[in-house]
């Protein structure tokens, strides 16, 4: 539970970003994310876009846990993604994080790792918790992610062709598609596809341009 009138300052918000960088960081040398979870706050949600009609959604901490930082993850031993610029609105209490996504596989005819081109980033909204367990402590309310997939498909396939591909990567690669926990069809959905608050119109900077008429 959260107090959207429990505005944080900027320090409150640099200082859980930075927590949020040093727990990434030793996500990525373990090769586990679900130490993440607990970033999340209990009712959180944490989505992205496979395709128009093919989306991922977890609600909840578990949920993000066992899926969204679990099966999505799994298979990614090595890789990272490293934040290259990060914009922090105190007065929105909202985070962009833009990420470079790094295969720690080299090509051997570049010397270069395998990287997904392409803009990729998170959009986080980030509260004071109020209730339970978490109360006084600042958690993920929401995270949208986006991606280049032509460019994540290109790259593996790239990855497949040199046989650089671990079995665990293989293993990934094979989950795919609406029968995975977490993917779902648009009209099915259990959150927004634009985070909670703002699709409900809490942030509107500009109105709608009027409906063409015939």
């Amino acid at each position: 539970m959260s107090d959207l009138t429990a505005q944080l300052s900027r320090a409150e918000i640099e200082e859980f970003w930075d927590s949020w960088l040093d727990v990434n960081r030793r996500a990525e040398q373990s090769g586990d994310w679900r130490v993440m979870a607990e970033w999340y706050a209990e009712d959180a949600t944490y989505g992205w876009m496979y395709s128009h009609d093919e989306h991922f959604m977890a609600v909840g901490r578990d949920q993000i846990r066992d899926w969204a930082i679990g099966i999505e993850m799994d298979g990614f031993d090595g890789w990272h993604y490293d934040y290259v610029c990060t914009m922090i609105d105190e007065q929105k209490s909202m985070v962009l994080g833009f990420w470079k996504q790094r295969s720690g596989i080299v090509n051997d005819e570049t010397g270069d790792e395998y990287e997904i081109l392409g803009i990729g980033g998170s959009w986080f909204g980030v509260e004071r918790q109020t209730a339970g367990a978490d109360a006084g402590q600042v958690k993920i309310a929401w995270q949208r992610d986006w991606f280049d997939m032509p460019s994540t498909t290109h790259t593996f396939m790239e990855i497949l062709k040199a046989d650089k591909a671990t079995p665990r990567l293989l293993e990934r690669m094979s989950v795919f598609g609406h029968d995975v926990p977490g993917h779902y069809h648009l009209k099915d959905l259990p959150s927004t596809v634009w985070p909670p608050p703002v699709e409900a119109g809490a942030y509107v900077t500009q109105a709608a341009a009027p409906e063409a008429t015939a």
